[in-house]
């Protein structure tokens, strides 16, 4: 099983979201997937899937956390798993469980739903931990945050 940091690349990190509502930061991170770069129909319905989903049920988490993804993985979108990381300053109002703006992001596309899930879980799991959301809130490069969750899954897997 590949690593979440192994997923992440510093083009799928980005520190400075400006989108001021929930659907103009889904675009920013889709715009951030380079498996369909300049793919505008891609694009398209990847955001549209996204939006669906949200309206049916937020992915706002809780705790400022958000985990944008489609209700069912997209076949043929993508050949692997894609993961971008997003952050925004202030925070957007995502219809969050606790009510919260969303400041951290991660934006999930898989194959497969298996695969869809499993980073899914992954993930809920990593960002339960304070400590965890608080670094990444303070990281400063993409590189450090890719550290930040390699070191994370590492503390998981030897525990």
């Amino acid at each position: 099983m590949v690593s979440l940091a192994d997923i992440l690349t510093p083009e799928t990190v980005v520190l400075d979201l400006k989108g001021s509502t929930r659907d103009e930061v889904l675009a920013e991170l889709v715009d951030h997937i380079p498996e369909i770069g300049d793919d505008a129909v891609a694009k398209r319905r990847l955001l549209q899937a996204l939006i669906e989903r949200e309206n049916l049920h937020s992915t706002g988490i809780g705790d400022g956390v958000a985990l944008p993804h489609a209700r069912n993985a997209l076949v043929g979108l993508v050949g692997k798993p894609v993961l971008v990381f997003g952050r925004h300053a202030c925070g957007v109002p995502f219809d969050s469980i606790d009510g919260q703006p969303a400041r951290l992001f991660f934006l999930i596309v898989a194959p497969s739903v298996r695969e869809h899930l499993n980073l899914l879980a992954r993930i809920s799991r990593l960002v339960r931990d304070p400590d965890f959301r608080r670094a990444l809130l303070k990281a400063n490069t993409p590189q450090e945050v890719i550290e930040i969750i390699r070191n994370s899954e590492a503390k998981f897997a030897a525990s």
